[in-house]
């Protein structure tokens, strides 16, 4: 960690005595200690983090605390992140309590305005009182509910309401009950439809833990519930065996008695499980449903199974039934493009100019996709054009920004995850409208100078036109970087492309598996590589360690990327989910790289190794100052040429 030694920040107010004390209460809230929080709180008086002080020892008293006092504490945290966070905290709290005075009252102080629940709630309370229409606010509670990942009270809570006033119709409830089934969510898909009759959420419990034994069970004629736990049932078995399920929907009953909008739907499940499994009826699956029935996430495999199969018909279809959303994000609009140039529809010549507008609309150097339209318009990947170098007005307000300052000195004290918050707050919602493009560049800039190249970098890409590549793409440990790399003919582009994705350089970083440090090797495959290459020394403490995490973790690297034979997304892939995964998703037809990668099963996966490839090629240009071929490092992916005698079968 950097010591953070900024112009300005040496007169921050913070000292020896009220840091030690901060550092106290962060140990207090973690035991709940109530008694200790509110002795050491007078101890912070004065000092820049004193809001967070003042969030703990509210916060850990929150359900009993009256009104007066909760105010009272956001009142003294004034304009500060914590302010909100306490105020997000307590409107939850109202909203399970049912107490809609209070909660009414401090909604429109909530600035931050991006809690779920917080909005269910409060799209119930505008649709009874007139100020929302009840059929708008269905809608929006709706779209908020199904995008919850877990039970809630707030939108499950709204959804009861509107649906008990008919303004939610009940398949809203059994569509996230669909939803929660094909993510093996079993508690979301019971509680949805336990809105609907209580009595219907042990059924569902039911239909999920044994599909089969259900399916079996119903009779020709089938009561207006029944199918739709049918349908669930049926999902629930594509989940675990596609084909199982396929054969289900060939009986003659339910094909006669689901309708076209709930076949549909089930064979949009069944057709994505397949696809990813990478198996060649998926098409044959998505054919038997209608693509206007299907949800975003089935017509998205329907697109790669189409892709994978070079059909570029079925491609063109799935992309057209998505949301205007979806169908609006540049990997879309690209796929869109490739399917019009493949097709040649209406003709060649109209066909080649409407595929041309759409990759002019994405085409940058910004992402992965990005990166591609300026390949197939005929251009190359370039570093664009630095910004206009930062003013001595603009770094000196960033330096004494209080948000910006605060966040600093949390990092600074050990407080990392307090601190990125306080920073993410103060860059997104700064005022009304957020910070400005040089506010925000100038915000990279200060941490880029305190070596938080993770903020630097985060902060930097939210500038909505200029391009600050030496932000973006920071090339910190340079000379341990490029020198391990090249020693063990590794491109140090890729390197550092892989580091970006992993840690953002945050040397202690360390994920939820147990992955460590700048390259986030895991323990037993540190312990593994450090054998291999002889480090016979090694213990996993020094995992952290810069320079022997750099050392392992480009050993692991080079390993791999020599078992995939040079393939960078492979090699890439393996790194993020293990080599036995990318080994079996090569086998099938030879692909270009980038259908490949878009048909990585696992979302993780796919989205790292799209990711580590774009870093790739902006970080050669960066470092050779030469443009640089995307499209050319993705290359071409299928069986390995020389069987599985060729596979390094020790690989971790």
């Amino acid at each position: 960690m950097a010591v953070l030694m900024l112009p300005g920040l040496a007169h921050a107010q913070s000292s020896a005595g009220g840091d030690a004390s901060l550092l106290e209460m962060r140990e207090a809230f973690r035991r709940n200690n109530t008694t200790q929080l509110a002795n050491l709180l007078p101890a912070v008086r004065g000092h820049a983090l004193e809001p967070l002080a003042v969030y703990w020892d509210i916060r850990a008293r929150l359900e009993s605390a009256s009104p007066v006092d909760i105010r009272a504490a956001m009142e003294r945290m004034s304009g500060t992140y914590w302010e909100d966070r306490l105020r997000n905290d307590w409107l939850l709290i109202l909203g399970r309590a049912r107490d809609w005075t209070n909660f009414s009252a401090e909604l429109p102080r909530f600035r931050m305005n991006d809690d779920r629940q917080v909005s269910c709630y409060a799209l119930m309370l505008d649709a009874a009182s007139g100020r929302v229409p009840a059929n708008v606010a269905a809608e929006r509670v709706r779209t908020l509910w199904h995008a919850q990942r877990e039970a809630d009270d707030g939108c499950a809570t709204a959804a009861q309401s509107l649906l008990t006033s008919g303004q939610l119709k009940p398949e809203a409830a059994w569509q996230r009950a669909r939803l929660a089934v094909d993510a093996n969510r079993p508690r979301v898909a019971s509680q949805a439809v336990g809105l609907l009759d209580p009595d219907w959420a042990a059924m569902v419990d039911s239909v999920i833990s044994n599909p089969a034994k259900y399916l079996d069970e119903k009779i020709t004629a089938i009561r207006p519930r029944t199918k739709e736990l049918v349908t669930l049932a049926i999902i629930r078995m594509a989940v675990n065996d596609p084909a199982a399920a396929a054969l289900e929907m060939e009986r003659t009953r339910w094909k006669a008695q689901l309708t076209k909008e709930e076949r549909s739907w089930v064979w949009g499940v069944i057709g994505k499980r397949s696809a990813q499994k990478l198996e060649s009826q998926a098409l044959t699956y998505f054919a038997n449903g209608e693509d206007r029935f299907m949800h975003d996430d089935h017509l998205a495999w329907k697109a790669r199974a189409g892709m994978r199969a070079g059909a570029w018909g079925p491609v063109r279809d799935a992309v057209a039934a998505m949301s205007d959303a979806q169908q609006g994000q540049p990997d879309w609009i690209y796929w869109k493009a490739r399917a019009v140039q493949a097709l040649k529809l209406p003709d060649a010549v109209t066909a080649s100019a409407q595929a041309r507008t759409l990759l002019e609309s994405i085409a940058s150097e910004r992402g992965f996709y990005e990166q591609l339209a300026l390949e197939d318009l005929g251009r190359q990947i370039t570093s664009p054009p630095a910004p206009a170098p930062l003013t001595a007005e603009e770094t000196t307000a960033a330096q004494r920004h209080p948000g910006l300052r605060r966040a600093l000195i949390a990092m600074r004290l050990g407080l990392r995850s307090e601190g990125v918050r306080e920073w993410n707050y103060t860059t997104n919602l700064h005022d009304a409208g957020g910070m400005g493009e040089r506010e925000l560049l100038a915000a990279a800039a200060l941490a880029c100078e305190a070596e938080l190249w993770d903020r630097c970098i985060n902060t930097s890409l939210r500038t909505p036109i200029a391009q600050d590549q030496t932000q973006r793409f920071p090339t910190p440990h340079r000379s341990a970087v490029v020198t391990r790399s090249r020693e063990i003919g590794l491109d140090p582009a890729y390197v550092y492309g892989l580091i970006r994705q992993e840690s953002r350089f945050i040397t202690d970083a360390r994920s939820g598996v147990g992955a460590s440090g700048l390259m986030q090797v895991m323990p037993a495959t540190a312990r593994w590589t450090a054998r291999k290459i002889g480090l016979t020394d090694f213990r996993p403490a020094q995992i952290t360690e810069r320079d022997t995490n750099i050392l392992i973790g480009t050993a692991y690297l080079k390993l791999a990327l020599d078992d995939f034979e040079g393939s960078l997304p492979m090699a890439a892939a393996a790194y993020n989910a293990g080599p036995g995964r990318p080994r079996s998703w090569r086998n099938g037809p030879v692909l270009p790289g980038e259908i490949w990668a878009e048909n990585i099963p696992f979302e993780e996966t796919r989205d790292y190794v799209k990711r580590v490839l774009a870093n790739t090629t902006s970080y050669a240009t960066l470092l050779t100052g030469q443009p640089q071929s995307l499209r050319a490092r993705l290359g071409s992916v299928g069986p390995r040429v020389g069987g599985d005698a060729t596979i390094n079968k020790e690989l971790p």
